[in-house]
């Protein structure tokens, strides 16, 4: 299997600068305008590069050529990454709601935002869309999980800086059209603001669980039907995989073949593993060869009764 963590770590560290030249710029416009909304927005952006630390150093120890420690290989490190990116991301979600509870109910000052201000803002979302389209971009062309799951991570990002945008577009005009109402919109729109992060964090757990948990990757109809199609095949039973497809898979079986010697019964696995290979590739293969007698219709494990 090919190895693209440098391809990845390259990504990482491109994405690691990018999102500190973000994250510096809306602390700095967030302290000095007093925005709670942008202020959320700036620990947002704390985290996009904490996840790019994360990432780096998962990446480091997930290499997917298995060794003595590891005969699986290592991809369930890249998992963990992710999982972290999760819960990075609920931190922020609290951190968010926090300062909006306390914002309302204690007050604030008043937000003064300028025209430079908001085209700096307008600048960093330029950032973030780059940053995330650029790394979903290569996780999807080498199959990278950590890329995939820091990409929506800052695509969360972009919806949150255009929220904050508009809400401070808003303040800024307050005066303008007399509406002092407006000046609430910075407290208000905090809300949604945690809400996508959590979105963000609840997408990125829920792609990650299967794999941690070794939830099954291969429906065993579709391996049975693969399998019987295959000259020789008596009985294929005790169908087991899991995995993740198109990173890595791993399947297990129990075979009866029409075959009186070693060397047939291997030739009839191999055309198993080579017409699986070509449906589930990358995929590891493990088929256990039985006696006429051990013939099975139990197609894979059931469900335990609670």
């Amino acid at each position: 299997m090919q190895d693209h963590r440098p391809r990845v770590r390259k990504v990482l560290w491109i994405t690691l600068l990018l999102n500190l030249f973000v994250m510096t710029l809306k602390a700095i416009i967030g302290f000095t305008t007093g925005s709670l909304s942008l202020q959320a927005d700036a620990l947002h952006s704390v985290t996009d590069s904490a996840n790019n630390i994360l990432g780096l150093v998962a990446n480091r120890f997930s290499s997917p050529q298995p060794d003595r420690e590891h005969p699986y290989g290592h991809q369930k490190f890249e998992a963990l990454g992710a999982l972290g990116i999760a819960a990075f991301l609920g931190i922020a979600c609290f951190e968010i709601l926090q300062g909006a509870v306390e914002r309302i109910f204690y007050g604030s000052r008043a937000i003064n935002i300028s025209p430079d201000e908001l085209w700096i803002l307008i600048i960093v979302l330029g950032v973030n869309i780059f940053v995330a389209f650029y790394e979903r971009s290569v996780g999807r062309r080498i199959g990278s999980r950590i890329l995939i799951a820091d990409a929506k991570h800052t695509m969360s990002d972009i919806w949150v800086t255009l929220l904050v945008l508009a809400g401070l577009i808003g303040i800024w005009q307050a005066e303008t059209f007399n509406i002092p109402q407006l000046r609430w919109l910075d407290v208000l729109l905090a809300f949604p603001v945690a809400l996508l992060v959590f979105r963000s964090g609840w997408e990125v757990l829920k792609d990650n669980l299967p794999w941690l948990v070794d939830e099954m990757a291969v429906a065993p109809e579709a391996i049975h039907r693969i399998v019987m199609d295959v000259p020789g095949v008596i009985n294929c039973h005790d169908i087991a995989s899991r995995g993740l497809l198109g990173r890595q898979t791993f399947i297990e079986m129990h075979l009866v073949v029409d075959a009186t010697d070693v060397e047939t019964a291997h030739k009839i696995t191999e055309q198993i593993e080579n017409r699986l290979e070509e449906k589930f590739s990358p995929v590891r293969i493990l088929i256990h060869i039985e006696p006429p007698r051990y013939k099975s219709d139990h197609l894979s494990f059931e469900a335990k009764p609670e």
